[in-house]
């Protein structure tokens, strides 16, 4: 069982960055995939975008119309394309799956997926 995160980087200010998230190990249709960011000394990891099971997408107020989340269930990937970033974007984000069991809201806190893969860091310089 895996998530293989990929495609952080360093980014100037209003620029554009794809990160891909491709699992493996588990029955990928049936999972919701989010993409957390990770801040140090934050109380809690921040969901940014996820991606239901038959990829219906959710983006947290403060990225969306900046970030696209969507999924390709034949590369068992899922892709965040983030546009317009800013300074306060930079965290380290990860990705996580779950089974989809519940509602959506259910699935906008990091401690409801049981698939966590490792992080990839983004850095907005201003």
């Amino acid at each position: 069982v895996q998530l293989q995160a990929s495609g952080g980087g360093l980014v100037q200010a209003g620029g554009p960055l794809k990160l891909s998230c491709e699992g493996s190990g588990f029955d990928w249709e049936k999972h919701v995939v989010g993409w957390f960011r990770q801040v140090p000394g934050a109380l809690r990891d921040r969901l940014s975008c996820v991606s239901s099971s038959d990829g219906n997408p959710y983006c947290e107020d403060s990225v969306k119309g900046r970030f696209t989340i969507s999924r390709d269930n034949a590369k068992h990937t899922v892709y965040l394309q983030m546009n317009d970033l800013k300074p306060e974007d930079t965290a380290v984000y990860y990705c996580a799956a779950a089974e989809e069991l519940y509602g959506s809201s259910w699935y906008a806190n990091s401690e409801a997926y049981e698939i966590t893969g490792q992080g990839t860091q983004v850095t907005v310089s201003s």
